[in-house]
């Protein structure tokens, strides 16, 4: 007696297409499950062995076998076991409907028969969704296009990708029943949420609730216009951290595309709740600094991602960003370069995305106070360089900006000025200048992730300009690296002020904010 049922199993962000394949057969009772199972997938065997008894059915008293094909590619979590049921109950001839190779299954089933919601379903429905389209441009393939079968729970989530039919039932018996015709599909499922219901949120410090700082607003909202990594220095209490959480504020919402590609994500690691709604802000990351390389950049076992690619197409912010220890610190650097991070382990090789701004702050010293004219500095010139020194340079090289944050005085801190721009009205600069990007670089793409030689098409100076950058490239010494990322804000800094051409003053102010580099790098 055999049976197949088609399944899913999520990799990353992708979802694989199963081929679940039941023999039962004569011999002492027994019930394996090969083909490259996790831990979780293996344990399916007594919850599908319950599932089964307790929903009116019989488990066969033999030598039941599943495969799942293909067998050498890594299966883990648990929406394996509703199409491991449906494929003992087909080969036992307990199914009686029409052919279940129309359908995917994809669930979790409770001892009592329930099904229960898996994680990673938008990746399977986006997966599924291209696999039709690829069947029905192939005429030598099967041409009738693949539906989900998923529990309630999961339905609107799954329906954000128009185009896919899908269908949920309750329990096991339900299913059993809708399919053989005795009953209706429970496609009402659970009601959508509304967008605000979601785990990636806008910020809740308005751009009004900072005093003072007029120079750091400005370089943040150049930062955010072209997507730059900045890093601020200032001492303790100066308002770091309350500007790296008041930036988020001035990012423009997601697109439909960079939503759905952050949803997916949250989806597959099962962030996001199930009510069928997108994240629409861009998500903010703030790890602590005795952060793992593995919970930084992802792996682990199951090859999970880290903060880095859970801030994507949003903000990581790293508070004290010497704390960090030097082999987190030195893992970034590739994927900052890059804009994706592929996690290399013996069980396989992931590919994650990293479109994200990284924000840190820092003090100046291991005591804060370096020159602050208020407060002595208690520092030896041989701890202040150690202190630097946990940040490399190449590292540092990778921030587009350097900001110095001084402290405030009472004045400034006490000042209420009725004349302050809200986040909201920054934001509308910062989408201005952004579009104008959209339209000379491509959808969804900033000045910070130009090419090289994009830099230097949309890089052009002036004779004036050239001559300043010159001067300054071979008086600092700065790197080639430093070169293009001068000519990168320079260019945001233009479409900020709807400029087409880079003017000198433009390159001016972008050379300012790598004024602190060299004083960083003792």
């Amino acid at each position: 007696m055999f049976a197949s049922i088609y399944g899913m199993t999520v990799l990353g962000l992708h979802a694989h297409l199963i081929r679940v394949e039941v023999d039962v057969s004569n011999g002492l009772p027994s019930f394996e499950i090969v083909g490259l199972a996790t831990t979780a997938v293996r344990e399916a065997r007594d919850r599908v062995r319950s599932a089964i008894r307790n929903s009116g059915y019989q488990f066969p008293l033999q030598r039941v076998t599943v495969n799942l094909a293909p067998a050498d590619l890594r299966k883990q979590g648990s929406g394996l076991d509703l199409p491991i049921a449906l494929g003992i109950l087909a080969a036992t001839n307990q199914y009686r409907g029409a052919c279940l190779d129309h359908y995917v299954f994809t669930g979790e089933l409770s001892l009592e028969g329930s099904l229960r919601p898996v994680p990673g379903v938008l990746t399977m429905a986006i997966s599924l969704y291209r696999d039709n389209q690829q069947y029905e441009s192939e005429s030598t393939r099967k041409t009738r296009e693949l539906s989900l079968i998923i529990s309630p729970e999961n339905l609107a989530e799954a329906r954000l990708v128009t185009g896919l039919e899908t269908h949920s039932a309750s329990t096991l018996k339900q299913l059993i029943a809708a399919l053989e015709g005795d009953h209706d599909f429970e496609d009402e499922g659970i009601p959508q949420g509304s967008p605000g219901e979601e785990i990636a949120h806008g910020s809740q410090v308005d751009w009004t609730d900072i005093h003072g700082q007029q120079h750091v607003k400005r370089a943040l909202e150049i930062a955010a216009a072209g997507g730059h990594n900045v890093i601020l220095v200032g001492p303790p209490g100066s308002g770091k951290t309350l500007l790296a959480k008041a930036y988020s504020g001035i990012l423009p919402l997601l697109s439909e595309s960079e939503s759905l590609e952050v949803t997916q994500l949250y989806s597959v690691c099962g962030l996001q709740p199930c009510n069928g709604s997108l994240v629409q802000y861009r998500p903010f990351r703030s790890p602590h600094h005795t952060i793992t390389k593995v919970g930084m950049i992802g792996g682990g076992r199951d090859l999970r991602p880290g903060e880095l690619s859970f801030a994507n197409y949003g903000v990581l912010f790293l508070d004290e960003l010497p704390e960090f220890s030097r082999e987190v610190l030195e893992c970034l650097r590739q994927p900052l370069e890059d804009r994706e991070l592929t996690i290399s382990r013996q069980s396989g090789s992931i590919t994650y995305p990293a479109h994200v701004s990284v924000i840190a702050s820092m003090n100046p010293c291991p005591c804060g106070f370096f020159s602050d004219p208020a407060r002595e500095c208690r520092c030896t010139p041989l701890q202040i360089q150690n202190y630097r020194g946990r940040i490399s340079g190449p590292l540092l090289d990778r921030f587009d900006m350097h900001i110095e944050v001084p402290r405030l005085n009472y004045s400034e801190l006490r000042k209420v000025s009725g004349s302050q721009e809200s986040s909201e009205m920054v934001r509308k600069r910062v989408i201005a200048a952004r579009e104008r990007q959209w339209a000379r670089l491509g959808p969804a793409k900033t000045n910070a992730e130009v090419t090289a030689k994009e830099s230097k098409e949309f890089g052009r100076l002036t004779p004036r300009g050239e001559a300043l950058l010159q001067r300054v490239f071979d008086g600092q010494g700065l790197s080639a690296r430093a070169h293009d990322r001068i000519l990168r804000v320079a260019r945001t800094i233009a479409d900020l002020g709807g400029s087409a051409a880079i003017r000198p003053e433009h390159l001016a102010e972008a050379i300012q904010y790598r004024a602190l580099d060299k004083r960083l790098q003792l």
